[in-house]
């Protein structure tokens, strides 16, 4: 049903609201993507059924994944643009978007796990099992070299040169960057390889995807989202955490650390340096120390 609804929505956008394509395909990305929640979460919804319940479940699971309060704001447009339509052509009585509020837009400064609380995380795996390892390369990877979501899942066995020391990153529109990977990352990397990923059927479409679901194939955002939710709780963390949260971390510790922001801006792919500032308020005494060491007038 999802199918021809989403056929008939994208001609409805084409011809009657005369968007732009890439206003279009925004549209429609947005709506796959609740799609695909919905069916993770919920897997015998129809959409007649989709209540207000619903979406707000997915705009929090956005909200959590860390994902970009201007891009919330879009999705819930996406959403809202959706159901109207839906309601037009009688599909639906009701319209469910219609309270659905979107985030109120802002900087806030973004929740950061200690180095305790991340090796508490890694400490809590249970490597017997099956996804133990690729789960402890997951957080590794993550933590290790600052990477999105999106650009986690679909990274390959190719883009990984260890005797270098870094990896190549595929980022927003497909700009690839170098990314340095320490040893930590590397040597979980290799022992999910050796102890898992090397005695699975792999489907042949994700024969050079690094990390693998048990079915041999790609990852999904979702299930990456479950993994670091569930290790968070086993740790007993009780910061509301995502993937997003071991990019906030990386980068964060890294300034602390005395890093230089425009490498650290190079390393998370930002295009501007304006959003990599953000980690520069959460430690104002670190700042403050490094002026009065480093400055001449200081």
């Amino acid at each position: 049903m999802w199918d021809n609804i989403l056929t008939e929505y994208r001609q409805f956008l084409l011809l009657e609201q005369n968007l732009s394509d890439s206003t279009l395909e925004s549209y429609l990305r947005d709506i796959l993507k609740l799609k695909e929640f919905l069916g993770f979460q919920y897997p015998a919804l129809e959409v007649r059924k989709i209540e207000l319940g619903h979406l707000r479940a997915f705009a929090a699971y956005l909200n959590e994944l860390g994902v970009a309060e201007t891009t919330q704001a879009r999705h819930v447009s996406s959403i809202k643009s959706f159901f109207r339509f839906l309601v037009y052509v009688n599909k639906i009585e009701a319209n469910p978007a219609t309270l659905l509020e979107s985030p109120r837009l802002g900087r806030k400064l973004p929740i950061v796990l200690s180095v305790t609380e991340i090796d508490s995380m890694v400490a809590s795996i249970d490597l017997s099992k099956a996804d133990g390892h690729r789960n402890k390369a997951i957080i590794e990877t993550l933590y290790g070299c600052g990477l999105r979501v999106s650009e986690l899942i679909n990274l390959k066995l190719t883009d990984i040169f260890a005797d270098e020391g870094f990896i190549k990153v595929k980022g927003k529109g497909d700009k690839e960057r170098l990314v340095p990977i320490g040893s930590t990352a590397l040597k979980a990397i290799q022992h999910y390889r050796e102890k898992q990923r090397n005695h699975m059927v792999i489907e042949k479409p994700s024969q050079n995807i690094l990390f693998l679901n048990k079915r041999g194939s790609h990852l999904s955002r979702i299930m990456i989202f479950n993994i670091t939710k569930l290790l968070a709780e086993k740790a007993g963390i009780k910061k509301t955490i995502s993937p997003h949260t071991f990019r906030h971390s990386f980068a964060t510790h890294l300034v602390e650390g005395g890093a230089d922001l425009r490498a650290v801006q190079e390393m998370l792919g930002h295009e501007s340096i304006l959003t990599t500032e953000i980690y520069t308020h959460l430690d104002q005494n670190f700042l403050r120390q490094t002026i009065l060491e480093h400055h001449p007038r200081a």
